[in-house]
């Protein structure tokens, strides 16, 4: 059967223009600056991104930098959505150029009516040709030398004059601007008077040389009650306090080291005796992640809730271990914030390239929990969560979150807490339980949910056993026998049938109208998609959503995957890792699935799900 071709574009809603063909909107824009790695940036970004989050605006916040210490070229992008939408947008319309070597890269980037502001202390002209935008020259290197003499402060300052700049052209509230500095270096006030100096230099000389506002502007929209900005990794390293965890682990790694700095601070503010100076936590700087994972195994053998944060070339040395943990049934708790791979590939860069990793990590047959963040508050919850089930079921699970969630701004509800909260410790025996029984047996169900009980060493003489990642039987004896391996074996599938009913249920969003087309993502793809649906509505092309936020897969996935005709896979890899899973997992027709991928390290934009889906109806209506 033939369909009728219609025209269909992927280009979502752009700001309007003005008759001077100028971009022209009110808090919907794209701003990216330009800069040298090392240089001092981050807090002037952070500040432009921080006052238009106070003037109600939502707002997130993109760092995209090198892997040096510092001397190579480094962005940030800040979205600015009245709508609020998190995702990163195709396109930009005011870019700040303060690195002359990224010219001619920063230009071609700039939308069509886009305006470009870049430092003219030193001609330039030749390196900036288009006559589609608007470029602005401004001396802010010549303003800062004239009123700074150390070398140092001079490029420092130069970051805080283009913030004040930027507060002028874009119509951003100064006085919020003068009160985050205030805030920022309260305990310093000299530094204060300095940035306050060259946000007014930036600030001045927009005013007095250029049009300002410019047509694309920011304007008060109130104060984003209930709203904070946070990475995911603070937000993890929280979460690991409140659900209990006393011991960690850690081999550096980009981008999960900040995830154990996070937990570090938090600790010595909650578990640090204000009296004695006491510490009541334990932090390890390991030789190498398979010791990481060793002692992490140990710690929650002997009743610690213990952790260790890395990324996906410490999961693959990990993964004797994490197999021990499997099959001697130890609970542990992995996170793993993705970057780039294969083998070191590029560790500041974003990608959701472990999946299939984690699911089936270590040797022989193995399949592992694993919690899909989508964002901040998300890593905060499931981090709790992960312990809880790690613990219930005796076994590895895995926080999956990735570089861009763990390590940018994103702007989510306030996390909030439960005190009535305490932790599920499982099936665990102490020595009123033991009491009890004749015989205590260590790998021996029950209750028929494939779950044993265990118990802590050193609590009662009762309860020990010797634990072994060698062949056991249901009693934990050492066994060669094919049966009673077998029989262990059995014993796990029947606990991964437990688990589907524990683990976090995906999320359903319906169409308005009833479809055929459905969207299925995880992670840090799923502001991506809420804005792609909607853009795709405005062009009458409805679709249903499922959101997982966990493997392995509960019911309501496999409904999904049979009441649609076709599924559109989103996910950040080459190798359609998610749909695989799908495939294997539910025995969804590979037919009916779709791959939308987006793998060259930066986090995915709507724009790259939109011309997905567009592209794939084109190509079915002119089949």
């Amino acid at each position: 059967m033939r369909r009728t071709k219609q025209r269909m574009t992927g280009r979502g809603k752009r700001p309007q223009h003005n008759k001077d063909g100028n971009v022209a909107s009110v808090n919907d824009l794209v701003i990216k600056i330009a800069t040298v790695n090392g240089t001092g940036s981050a807090s002037a970004n952070g500040l432009i991104m921080k006052a238009l989050f106070r003037m109600g605006i939502p707002v997130t916040g993109k760092n995209l930098f090198p892997s040096n210490i510092q001397g190579l070229p480094t962005w940030y992008e800040i979205r600015a959505s009245r709508r609020g939408y998190m995702s990163r947008m195709a396109g930009v319309d005011v870019m700040v150029a303060m690195n002359a070597q990224t010219y001619q890269k920063d230009l071609a980037e700039v939308s069509p009516g886009g305006f470009l502001i870049y430092d003219s202390t030193w001609s330039r002209e030749r390196n900036l040709h288009r006559q589609d935008i608007t470029i602005l020259g401004m001396p802010l290197s010549r303003l800062v030398n004239e009123h700074f003499e150390v070398a140092r402060l001079r490029i420092l300052m130069k970051n805080v004059a283009y913030a004040g700049a930027l507060a002028a052209l874009l119509d951003i509230d100064l006085d919020i601007m003068k009160t985050l500095l205030q805030e920022t270096f309260a305990k310093k006030p000299k530094l204060v008077e300095s940035n306050l100096q060259a946000m007014m230099l930036g600030h001045d000389y927009a005013m007095q040389n250029f049009t300002c506002p410019l047509p694309v502007r920011a304007e008060a929209m109130g104060d984003n009650a209930g709203r904070i900005l946070i990475d995911g990794n603070s937000a993890t390293g929280l979460g690991w306090v409140y659900a209990g965890a006393t011991f960690t682990l850690l081999y550096s790694i980009t981008p999960s080291t900040t995830v154990m700095d996070s937990f570090k601070a938090y600790c010595e503010h909650f578990r640090t005796d204000p009296g004695s100076g006491e510490k009541h936590f334990c932090i390890v700087q390991a030789e190498d992640e398979l010791a990481a994972a060793g002692i992490v195994l140990g710690a929650s053998w002997a009743g610690a809730r213990a952790f260790t944060p890395t990324s996906g070339p410490g999961i693959s040395l990990m993964s004797e271990f994490i197999g021990y943990a499997y099959y001697a049934e130890i609970p542990s708790v992995f996170i793993d914030v993705q970057r780039v791979g294969p083998s070191t590939g590029m560790p500041t860069r974003t990608q959701q390239c472990d999946l299939m990793l984690c699911a089936y990590a270590s040797h022989g047959d193995t399949r592992h929990p694993i919690l899909m963040p989508a964002n901040p508050r998300e890593c905060f919850e499931m981090t709790v969560q992960a312990f809880d089930l790690a613990e219930r079921l005796q076994t590895p699970v895995f926080v999956l979150s990735d570089l861009d969630i763990g390590m940018n701004d994103w702007m989510v509800e306030e996390l909030t807490w439960d005190d009535g909260y305490r932790p599920d410790r499982g099936k665990r025996l102490g020595p009123e339980e033991l009491k009890q029984m004749d015989r205590f047996v260590r790998y021996l169900d029950v209750d028929g949910d494939g779950i044993p009980f265990r118990t802590v060493p050193g609590e009662d003489p009762k309860g020990a056993y010797f634990t072994r990642g060698s062949g056991h039987n249901r009693y934990g004896g050492y066994t060669e026998d094919s049966a009673e391996y077998q029989d262990v074996m059995d014993r796990l599938l029947v606990k991964w049938e437990t688990t589907k009913s524990l683990v976090p249920h995906a999320v359903v969003t319906r169409a308005e109208r009833k479809t055929r087309l459905g969207i299925i993502a995880f992670g840090s793809s799923h502001g991506a998609v809420i804005e792609a649906r909607d853009r795709l509505a405005e062009q009458g092309i409805n679709t249903d959503y499922l959101r997982l936020r966990a493997f392995p897969f509960n019911h309501e996935v496999s409904e999904f995957l049979q009441g649609h005709e076709t599924v559109f896979v989103v996910e950040q890899n080459r190798d359609a890792q998610m749909k695989s899973l799908l495939m294997l997992e539910t025995g969804g027709a590979a037919g009916s699935l779709v791959s939308i991928l987006h793998y060259n390290g930066m986090p995915i934009p709507s724009d790259c799900v939109v011309q997905g889906i567009l592209g794939h109806l084109e190509a079915e209506a002119a089949a």
